[in-house]
């Protein structure tokens, strides 16, 4: 008959049980202590986001003129240089405008040589008729010296009065020749000033020809559409023999080489980041991939300051929500990735707050 086991002797499971606990127990405190110190040394420091998208600032094309498209130089997704020819008008109305107002300034040249012609011709006269009045002048002046010398002597005898009379009479008549030469005077220097006028006015009319024909030289200048920037062409929708207006857009030119990040942080984040403070990247379209960047700038207001309705929290009920901040962050992009990464992907963020200098 088999005997139970003493209540004093050890069982071999349940020691092993209690070691496996300890171990277990000792493995814990030691990965708690772990992650305890990494918190202390670096996690509190780091602040990350989900809320992240890459971004550009793209440009869209659109004409200044209106007019039918003639030529459509580039596809989708095509690579374009600052200055390449995108799109043409056709542009025959605005040569035509360009050569009518090329004449016009002709016709206004012409007549502002001839209001010239006219005013140096009037003062010609002018001059003609100043001497004339002064010549008059200088006859009276001889009459009246005639007439004064001869009087005496008539009046003593030694002369006849019909040559007194004779003297009178031309004194009268260059009188009257010096008050005519005099208001021929005055008339030539009254027309003066209406060829002075008459220039002004051609000069001005010249002026409006002229301005007419830039703008006519500006209009057929932008019936040839060109790239504002670098980068690459998204968005397009313009089709040959498409009439356009003034502002239609037609395609957007999107600077992928001028990649940045807009990270939307909770405003219990933001109390400890600076501009210049390192941060990491992890793009969910490169797994396994991180890159890095540094903080370039904060949004002068949260997004809800700028949505098309912002809160109006003093009426009705008030609910606290967390609000959210844009801050831009520059990338640091590897060559191997330059034309990979485009704007409106997702990203992950963590930036590390410690560091407060600015990025070197």
């Amino acid at each position: 008959m088999a005997t139970a086991p003493s209540s004093d002797t050890p069982d071999p499971q349940r020691g092993n049980a209690r070691r496996a606990l300890t171990g277990l127990a000792l493995v814990a405190a030691l990965a708690g202590g772990a992650w305890g110190g990494w918190w202390w040394l670096r996690g509190q420091y780091l602040q990350s986001t989900d809320d992240a998208y890459l971004q550009a600032d793209s440009l869209a094309v659109a004409p200044k003129i209106s007019g039918y498209v003639a030529q459509v130089l580039v596809g989708d997704n095509q690579a374009v240089h600052q200055g390449d020819l995108l799109v043409r008008l056709d542009a025959r109305k605005y040569r035509a405008a360009a050569d009518e107002t090329r004449a016009t300034i002709a016709a206004r040249e012409a007549d502002l040589a001839r209001a010239r012609a006219e005013l140096a011709q009037q003062q010609a006269s002018i001059a003609e008729a100043s001497a004339q009045a002064q010549g008059a002048q200088a006859d009276l002046a001889h009459a009246h010296a005639q007439y004064q010398r001869y009087a005496p002597l008539a009046r003593s005898g030694a002369e006849t009065q019909e040559r007194l009379a004779e003297l009178a009479n031309q004194q009268a008549q260059a009188r009257s020749t010096l008050a005519a030469r005099q208001a021929a005077l005055r008339s030539a220097q009254a027309r003066l000033a209406t060829q002075q006028a008459q220039v002004q006015q051609a000069q001005a009319q010249l002026g409006v020809a002229q301005a007419s024909d830039t703008q006519a030289a500006l209009d057929y200048d932008d019936a040839e559409i060109r790239a504002p920037l670098d980068g690459r062409v998204g968005d397009r929708g313009v089709r040959l023999g498409q009439f356009v207006q003034p502002g239609t857009r037609l395609l957007t030119v999107v600077p992928v080489q001028g990649l940045y990040l807009t990270a939307n942080f909770k405003e219990t984040q933001i109390g400890a980041m600076r501009t210049g403070q390192r941060v990491s990247v992890k793009v969910d379209a490169l797994p396994g991939r991180e890159l890095t960047g540094w903080i370039d700038s904060f949004a002068p207001g949260t997004g809800a300051q700028f949505a098309l309705l912002p809160p109006a929290n003093a009426t009705g009920n008030f609910t606290k929500i967390v609000q959210r901040v844009p801050v831009r962050i520059r990338l640091d992009v590897p060559g191997d990735l330059q034309g990979i990464l485009l704007p409106g992907l997702s990203a992950t963020v963590e930036v590390d707050t410690r560091g407060d200098q600015a990025h070197g």
